[in-house]
């Protein structure tokens, strides 16, 4: 069984009690023995002097009226007895008609001469002594204990924060920092990636790092798309022109194999600025309503493929038909080339036949399936090294993912049950105007 986890701050918090707990112990300890060994020798040695004066006065004959002596008294502890009985003396705690007293006794003759003082008060005395030892030790662990939460709460709050900006990054947004006003918390001025942070504050530093990892990282992607777009923008006037130029060449299979190559290439420049428009954020949709069934059949019908239309329920959705058409034409197109058919493009625009749903589509085939790489990470540009996925760019299902983003549409790859690559878009719920439109 898989205990809990503890947070941050917890651990802090309970770590503190901890050690103020058994510092307090150790201190309680030590002192309750000092005051105790004081107060405890103040009265045996007020005894003896007792029992001094009883035997001088017991060996003269004379009366010990005023001295708390007995001779051989039955109460007397038996470990003392026995020290006096081999002629040694000494003291010890006992009781003496029911209340506790201090025994000191010694040889006297043949007898044994005890002598007792009161004991009561100060066994009371050390008493409540501890009471208040314990009652400080708990309420000193209580404030620290209160401390060390507030301050385990600060930190791990940071760590939290730090920690969620963390995961925004790996999600794709660089714009994310943890670094507050500058000159104040952490990120701020206040703060050196290099070599910790103002007045050691760690945690400010391990934020300060983040941002910094966050902006390099930031502007090398930023200088990659601009490589791209200019390479991309570049190409596109050379690649015109050689086009235009290839028309002139005379009709045979060198013409038809330089256009084929040269049509390749200008899909993979105008594919590499699209790809720099989306992830540059200047793509914004341009919403209309539309039957959700005709679109996808018109866009299915224009790609010329094999392609089985399932329409379960149909619908107004609110959406932009060229970029859709973008997403669709990828999938399937994708499903041709590295899947097997029969390829087929489910549509319900009234999911569970709840009005108001997340209208789906569904695009599979019954090939061998989308590649691990894909489903833990997503698509990524020039990775199609599946086995028995066929070869290509990799740029289709990322403008796919992209034009996804702009619409609000979340696409996600799967593999089918029964085999085959499986891709489910979930547009947004249609507005409540066109919730009943027929």
């Amino acid at each position: 069984m898989r205990r809990a986890a503890v947070s941050l701050r917890w651990k802090i918090a309970l770590t503190v009690t901890a050690v103020c707990c058994a510092v307090a112990a150790v201190l309680g300890v030590l002192v309750h023995n000092a005051v105790a060994r004081q107060t405890v020798g103040q009265v045996r040695k007020e005894t003896r002097a007792d029992l001094d004066i009883a035997l001088d006065l017991f060996e003269y004959g004379t009366s010990r009226e005023g001295i708390n002596s007995v001779l051989d008294p039955p109460q007397l502890p038996e470990p003392l007895r026995k020290l006096v009985r081999s002629g040694g003396q000494g003291s010890m705690v006992g009781t003496y008609r029911g209340r506790p007293v201090m025994w000191a006794a010694a040889p006297a003759g043949d007898q044994i001469m005890a002598v007792w003082s009161p004991y009561g008060n100060t066994s009371r005395s050390l008493e409540k002594f501890d009471t208040a030892i314990l009652g400080s030790a708990v309420l000193a662990a209580a404030a620290v204990a209160l401390a060390g939460l507030f301050l385990a709460h600060r930190i791990s709050r940071r760590l939290t924060r730090t920690a969620a900006v963390a995961r925004r990054i790996t999600a794709g947004d660089l714009d994310a920092r943890v670094g507050a006003a500058p000159g104040g918390g952490p990120g701020g001025a206040g703060a050196d990636a290099g070599g910790g942070a103002a007045g050691g504050d760690e945690v400010a530093a391990v934020a300060a790092a983040l941002d910094s990892v966050a902006g390099s990282l930031q502007s090398r992607l930023q200088a990659e798309q601009r490589f791209t777009a200019d390479v991309a923008h570049e190409l596109r006037t050379p690649l015109t022109g050689i086009l235009a130029s290839a028309a002139l060449l005379p009709e045979g299979r060198p013409k038809e194999m330089i256009n084929d190559r040269l049509r390749a290439l200008h899909r993979l420049t105008e594919d590499l600025l699209e790809i720099s428009r989306l992830d540059s954020g200047a793509e914004h949709a341009d919403l209309g309503s539309y039957d959700l069934a005709m679109l996808v059949g018109r866009c299915v019908s224009a790609t010329g493929l094999d392609t089985e239309v399932r329409i379960v329920s149909s619908g107004v959705v609110e959406t932009d038909r060229r970029r859709l058409d973008r997403i669709l034409t990828n999938l399937v197109l994708n499903a041709h080339r590295h899947g097997r058919p029969p390829v087929v493009v489910t549509v319900d625009a009234v999911p569970g036949g709840v009005p108001g749903g997340a209208p789906t589509i569904e695009v599979r085939d019954h090939g061998p399936g989308y590649p691990d790489d894909l489903l833990r990470h997503g698509p990524r540009r020039f990775r199609t090294d599946a086995p028995g996925r066929g070869r290509g760019h990799g740029l289709g299902l990322t403008i796919a993912v992209g034009q996804a983003a702009v619409l609000g549409i979340d696409l996600r790859f799967t593999r089918a049950p029964d085999g085959g690559a499986r891709a489910v878009l979930h547009l947004p719920p249609p507005s409540p105007v066109h919730e009943h439109t027929p």
